[in-house]
Order: structure tokens, then sequence, then C-alpha cells
């Protein structure tokens, strides 16, 4: 263990990739949304993410109801339309939640690489 183990605990924990967010239907749906203020209709949302109608549903049920986007029932002549748009609320969680993946980066891509073989692999053999 570290010497500095107490401020070490729960270092790799990364308590902020929130779950809603992490499944990677969801990380698709809202990273599309984000750059759109104006929101997306549900079909480009589904070509954009390669989802199924029942798929994208799914997921956007789970993110309204967490309070991440909202839906819009329009008619465009007389087709019906539904708009996707991300909230204020999403928006903020989302971007916490990226900078906790920048931290996971940060943490997995070393600043320098080693000049030298370690002295790991003479001590150990693979199982």
């Amino acid at each position: 263990m570290p010497d500095n183990e107490s401020e070490d605990a729960g270092r790799f924990a990364y308590e902020g990739l929130d779950r809603v967010l992490h499944e990677k239907a969801r990380l698709g749906i809202l990273t599309s949304l984000l750059g759109r203020p104006d929101g997306l209709l549900f079909n480009d949302l589904k070509t954009l993410c390669a989802l199924t109608d029942g798929n994208l549903s799914r997921h956007l049920t789970i993110l309204q109801e967490a309070g991440l986007v909202e839906v819009w029932k329009g008619v465009k002549g007389k087709r019906p339309q539904t708009l996707v748009r991300i909230t204020n609320a999403g928006r903020a969680r989302f971007r916490e939640y990226l900078n906790v993946l920048e931290s996971v980066i940060h943490d997995a891509v070393p600043v320098q690489e080693p000049k030298h073989e370690s002295s790991f692999r003479r001590r150990w053999s693979p199982a």
C-alpha cells in the first residue's frame, strides 16, 4: 500500500460515474443532444445512436424520469413528431460526468512513459 494510504483511499472508485449516464446508449443519446440546444427529432436521434424505436424509447424514459431530457410531442403536416431536448439539469449533470471521465483518462495514462523496463518483470511471471 502507498505511504499516504488515507489520502488514496477510494482514489479509483470514481463515484461520479453515474450509472444512469454510463450506459452506452444513454451516453450516446446525451452526447448527441449536448451540442444541439434545440433538440433532435426522435428518428434523427434513433439514426445517430443506431437504436431501434423500442430501445430508444426505453432509454429516453429512463433519462426523462431522471430529469435529464424532456420529450415534446407535435405534428408536422399530418405526421406526429417527437422532439427530444436535454434539460439544463441534464446538461450540468452530464458535464460533471464528463469531468469524472476526464479524471479516469488522466489517471489511466501516465504523464511520462517509463524509460526502462520495470523490476516487475524480473520478480513476476504470468499465471
